[in-house]
């Protein structure tokens, strides 16, 4: 049977944001897409210059209005990412909320970008919404330490903390947490970078149990631009082919990321030349030359259990 996932979020002409790097694996792994796009811009705003248009509540509503009345608004998941305008985000919450009463089973997979590295890059009124609002609604969430840490009022200093923030995630609403980044140090040396993962189950007596994970990444000396988008699109998918092993989904997850920036960063360097920092536009993910590892990834990272 066909799963359907609606995708709010952002998209590009040119290069892989937002949609485009969630509709494209998405779709090449068996998932029909409806996507509705946030912003329209020419190019992601990592370049020098960007144009393009924003896309308000209202105009989000009159789009959703329009799949209800052809009754084609049967969805198993709904997919949001970056915004930056509260009213816009309210309405996600409410249509998230309307269709969750049509299909209580329906995931709502939510990145929650509110900033990184200490800092918001987004309103500081979009904060209380994310806490009280979308993030209790949500059913898998992918903050970095930044976001896990302002969401909870907790800080993050060891692996303990980082447990203890999920839970507090949980406690939340979602059932699944992954910490996508973290300051934690690495046990495999300082070219990693430590992620985190926890998801709640219940045992077919009630009772509940939680399995927590642990993955070190390799580091790449690069930013790019569209990873949370294809992180969060393909934890969805991994999580629907593996809905009670969060260890071998986020072990597909992180190993799709790995392949998909090795072979942008490869392809980026070629292009700039010896010596030469990359730039935007050669450091565009290379997502359809990754089709086959998005379909069946060697996986390159092993997630281990932690209590």
């Amino acid at each position: 049977m066909e799963c359907r996932v609606l995708s709010i979020q952002s998209h590009v002409v040119r290069g892989y944001v937002g949609n485009k790097s969630a509709s494209f694996p998405l779709q090449v792994l068996g998932f029909e897409v409806d996507s509705i796009n946030s912003v329209q811009f020419s190019n992601h705003t990592g370049y020098s210059h960007w144009k393009g248009q924003v896309l308000t509540a209202d105009e989000l509503h009159v789009l959703y209005e329009g799949i209800k009345l052809n009754n084609v608004h049967h969805y198993d998941y709904v997919l949001t990412g970056y915004t930056r305008d509260t009213s816009f985000l309210e309405m996600v919450v409410d249509i998230v909320q309307e269709l969750k009463r049509a299909n209580p089973n329906l995931v709502y997979v939510c990145d929650p970008v509110l900033g990184d590295h200490g800092s918001m890059y987004v309103p500081q009124n979009l904060y209380p919404v994310y806490k009280n609002k979308v993030v209790p609604v949500a059913d898998i969430i992918t903050p970095n330490q930044f976001e896990a840490e302002l969401l909870t009022g907790k800080n993050i200093s060891t692996e303990k903390d980082a447990v203890e923030v999920m839970d507090l995630l949980h406690a939340m609403g979602p059932d699944t947490v992954v910490i996508t980044s973290s300051d934690l140090p690495p046990r495999l040396g300082d070219r990693f970078l430590v992620s985190l993962g926890s998801q709640r189950h219940v045992r077919p007596d009630g009772s509940r149990t939680t399995e927590r994970v642990r993955i070190e990444v390799p580091k790449v000396d690069a930013v790019f631009v569209g990873t949370g988008d294809l992180f969060a699109a393909m934890l969805l998918a991994w999580t629907h082919h593996y809905p009670n092993d969060l260890k071998t989904a986020c072990e597909k997850t992180f190993s799709v990321m790995h392949h998909v920036i090795r072979r942008t960063i490869s392809y980026a360097h070629e292009l700039a030349g010896p010596g030469r920092r990359p730039s935007p536009p050669q450091l565009e993910l290379r997502m359809v030359q990754s089709k086959a590892d998005i379909e069946d990834p060697a996986i390159v990272t092993e997630a281990t259990l932690i209590s």
